[in-house]
């Protein structure tokens, strides 16, 4: 299929729906500058379906926030009067909880206002494209039935003829043959998963670098919005190859320190004679073979987030000095008396039970406190297999364009492969076995020939790692009641130590069944 052409995009019927005079003025004069010449714009949401209905329009910047009609009851009545699946409406809102709910409506995408000027030029550039799309691809299937029926009828009045002469009748079941033979190629080619086009259509799937729109993943998108904005420390739970280096990285881009570096030490790599002054930097002479000064990653992250991934494979020593730099903001050089004073917002991630490596005395506690402010669990892959096709789709176009391959289509059976393994390596497995495909696979079609039983195994308990932090988190609330002689509140109660409001305390006592004892 034939990308859309620019000039096509800017020609596209757009309307505008908001009460606000100003936003409609706003958009509507970006949207003339940026070269689009069929904008049509109303503050009576009660009249877009009529204009709908008599204009057809490729795209409605809808406000959810209106009197009279609010946008969801524009998105209703919409749907209620087009039988297509394809509801072309992006919503415009100030309330992040909107977002989901107006997703969930039949809304394509979303813009957050208050607006940003090159984001809502991408988004309606992108949303057009899609869109423009999807019509291309209908037209193109009423052409292949136009086809189909008028061959049919071709071959209807060919095979009358072939009841009145034998040799006529075997050239005709030839011709009709072939002609059965075109027919299903063309229905198989329309069937077939056209990656290019799927590639467009699931970027409304992508947060980030984050592919897939299950229900799992969607809550972690959640999570990464309502902690983003935030500089609260984030802890990232999950197996190899989840995707924790993504979604940090999401985290950080959509955070205030944007501007600022995200730095990322890898506790896995780093020997245990190495990792302190790797984190926080070291004088000339420090020790032997220290022949020149190095910064450490916290001065360089300054401003900025720091990414501990593996933190549980931190030695145990290296523990206390992490948790005095998150606690107060400070260090000293090796081979330097000088504190130095840093602003980094922590982000940590492991594929460990944390829960069992404190009890099991190899992770500080008080450490584990400190992280575990905000945990993401992402989710194996093999809890979100509705993700695959997509997850497909966008690594086949990346090793198309690093190989040089033009791999176009994937069959229901190369799917069903991929969807039916385990993947004990996530993603990351996926990954490598797509590249391989791709590298293996002759002609237009992906061809899968792993037969994936190098590493099969029992999927461990999904939520082993929820119940143990709800289990710790019960035992640490009794621990500081019974400390406190089960006072509540004041300057010597649990609430204070806890850094939680009262109120939220005894929500959680009755929560999880705490009673005084």
């Amino acid at each position: 299929m034939m990308p859309i052409a620019a000039t096509k995009i800017l020609k596209a019927k757009i309307l505008i729906v908001d009460d606000q005079e100003p936003n409609v003025i706003l958009l509507e004069q970006l949207l003339l500058e940026s070269g689009y010449t069929r904008v049509t714009t109303t503050m009576d949401p009660e009249a877009v379906c009529a204009l709908n209905n008599e204009n057809h329009y490729d795209l409605i910047l809808l406000d959810l926030q209106m009197p009279k009609m609010d946008g969801f009851e524009v998105m209703a009545a919409l749907k209620a009067e087009d039988t297509s699946d394809y509801l072309p409406v992006l919503v415009l809102t100030a309330q992040p909880g909107h977002k989901l709910q107006a997703l969930q409506s039949g809304a394509k995408d979303f813009i957050s206002k208050p607006f940003d000027l090159v984001e809502v030029k991408t988004r309606i550039h992108n949303m057009l494209e899609v869109r423009l799309l999807y019509k291309q691809l209908e037209n193109n299937n009423n052409t292949l039935e136009e086809t189909v029926q008028k061959r049919t009828a071709e071959l209807s009045r060919t095979n009358l003829q072939l009841t009145e002469e034998i040799d006529e009748r075997k050239k005709a079941e030839a011709s009709l043959q072939g002609a059965y033979t075109q027919i299903k190629q063309l229905k198989d080619k329309f069937q077939a998963e056209n990656v290019y086009l799927q590639q467009e259509v699931a970027r409304q799937f992508n947060f980030d670098e984050i592919i897939g729109n299950s229900k799992l993943l969607s809550q972690v998108f959640l999570k990464v919005e309502q902690v983003a904005p935030m500089d609260a420390t984030v802890l990232l739970l999950g197996e190899t190859g989840t995707g924790k280096g993504v979604v940090a990285r999401a985290i950080h881009s959509r955070s205030s320190r944007k501007k600022r570096p995200l730095i990322t030490v890898d506790c896995t790599t780093l020997p245990a004679t190495l990792i302190e002054s790797e984190l926080f930097g070291r004088e000339r002479g420090a020790f032997t073979g220290s022949d020149s000064k190095q910064i450490g990653r916290f001065e360089l992250a300054d401003g900025g987030t720091l990414f501990l991934d593996e933190i549980g494979e931190m030695p145990l020593e290296m523990q206390a000095k992490l948790l005095r730099v998150i606690q107060d903001g400070e260090f000293e050089r090796l081979g330097s008396s000088r504190t130095i004073k840093v602003d980094v917002r922590i982000i940590a991630a492991t594929n460990r039970n944390l829960i069992d490596e404190v009890r099991n005395g190899k992770f500080r506690e008080d450490l584990f406190y400190r992280l575990n402010v905000f945990p993401i669990i992402l989710p194996p892959l093999r809890q979100r297999k509705e993700d695959i096709s997509l997850l497909v789709n966008h690594f086949v176009a990346k090793f198309n364009k690093k190989i040089g391959k033009q791999i176009e289509t994937v069959s229901k059976e190369a799917l069903s492969v991929l969807q039916e393994h385990h993947w004990p390596g996530n993603v990351r497995e996926l990954e490598g076995a797509l590249e391989r495909a791709v590298i293996l696979s002759e002609g237009s079609s992906l061809q899968i020939l792993d037969r994936f039983d190098t590493f099969k195994k029992l999927s461990p308990s999904e939520d082993s790692s929820v119940k143990a932090l709800v289990e710790l988190e019960h035992d640490h609330i009794v621990k500081v009641l019974q400390q406190t002689g089960w006072r509540i509140e004041g300057l010597k109660g649990a609430a204070l130590i806890l850094g939680l409001n009262p109120s939220t305390l005894r929500a959680r006592m009755r929560k999880y069944g705490i009673v005084r004892q």
